[in-house]
């Protein structure tokens, strides 16, 4: 059985929702894959948890999660202002569990974190976007010298593979194309207001009223959550360093409720589409609502529902959607990373 020390940095929806998969997937975890996680230290804004060596306790974990109580007042293990970049130089582990929030202006606090974790050769598993979007190059620069790694799925759509389709099931392909509903928000707005007849602003209202929008959906409704997903699958699958000055953004608050009528008298469904494709030698990437055909493979993805779609030379077109948009689905994709990471990439390359 394989130990894997664990280090989780940001215990909000996405943190928490990592742990409790980890305590209820222990026996799954060492009966399928043979590996045994171990959280060492969960951070967040207020302190941090520290364990022994053997790993916290993941039932005393979750009793102050099921509580509401911060992770710095988990009794004998708590240390309140202890920070993640303090812990990352003093913890040895293993992996670097990053679910802090993601800010796209300078990456912190997730880029500290990544950079101390990559420094020491350890796995980087993110959930958050900003340091592998505003610092791409750098990160896979840092990997070369350290030999650290860095797995993303978390942060390109969730529970939705993108990463895994495009690079593990397409090997040996060349994708010529990739096209994405990548924000469960807007394509829910969208749907609505081509079932409804209404107006983008009611539709809005409504996906605020569910909760599956936020109070504040600049984000995601002028396509800046779609550009940041696209940019990490274009520099993945196509061996790009791109950022958000490359990509040319059109989010859905300009379309009208004219707009989806004359679409749909076309035999068209309008979707906030991300989309990367290799024309005349060169790549071109944007964000921006598209017309689809009725008979497009991702025509029918509808409400929160997400989808990616792949053009290829020898495998044709390949499709995946679904997913849950949910912490849960999010936390789901951590732990595919982690299995990914310690059971079936062995050499370690970024």
């Amino acid at each position: 059985m394989t130990p894997i020390r664990i280090i989780v940095c940001g215990f909000g929806n996405v943190g928490r929702a990592f742990v409790r998969l980890i305590e209820d997937k222990q026996g799954d975890l060492k009966s399928r894959y043979g590996i045994a996680p171990q959280i060492h230290a969960v951070v967040d804004i207020g302190g941090a948890a520290i364990a022994d060596t053997h790993g916290l306790p993941l039932g005393q974990l979750r009793e102050l999660m099921d509580s509401g109580q911060s992770i710095e007042r988990m009794a004998s293990f708590g240390r309140a202002g202890m920070s993640g970049a303090a812990i990352l130089q003093s913890i040895p582990a293993d992996v670097l569990v990053e679910a802090t929030p993601t800010n796209l202006v300078d990456g912190e606090p997730a880029r500290t974190h990544i950079n101390a974790a990559l420094n020491k050769g350890m796995d980087v598993i993110t959930a958050n976007k900003g340091p592998v979007v505003l610092f791409y190059k750098d990160l896979q620069e840092r990997m070369q010298s350290s030999g650290g790694r860095l797995f993303m799925s978390a942060a390109t759509a969730a529970a939705l593979p993108t990463l895994d389709v495009g690079k593990l099931c397409a090997a040996g392909a060349r994708i010529q194309a990739v096209e994405g509903i990548l924000n469960g928000t807007t394509n829910y707005i969208l749907t609505r207001m081509g079932r409804e007849g209404c107006d983008y602003a009611t539709a809005l209202q409504a996906a605020q009223d569910l909760g599956i929008a936020e109070t504040d959906p600049t984000l995601d409704v002028e396509g800046f959550d779609t550009r940041n997903k696209i940019i990490l699958i274009a520099n993945q699958l196509f061996d790009q360093c791109l950022g958000i000055t490359d990509v040319e953004t059109v989010g859905i608050t300009g379309v009208r409720r004219e707009d989806i009528e004359k679409a749909q008298t076309d035999g068209r469904v309008i979707k906030l589409i991300g989309s990367v494709r290799r024309e005349n030698n060169r790549l071109c990437i944007k964000v921006a609502p598209e017309a689809l055909e009725a008979d497009h493979p991702l025509a029918g993805v509808h409400l929160s529902e997400k989808g990616i779609s792949f053009d290829t030379d020898s495998m044709g077109r390949i499709t995946v959607t679904g997913g849950h948009s949910s912490p849960t689905g999010a936390a789901a994709a951590l732990l595919k990373d982690l299995i990914h990471a310690r059971c079936f990439q062995t050499q370690r390359q970024p």
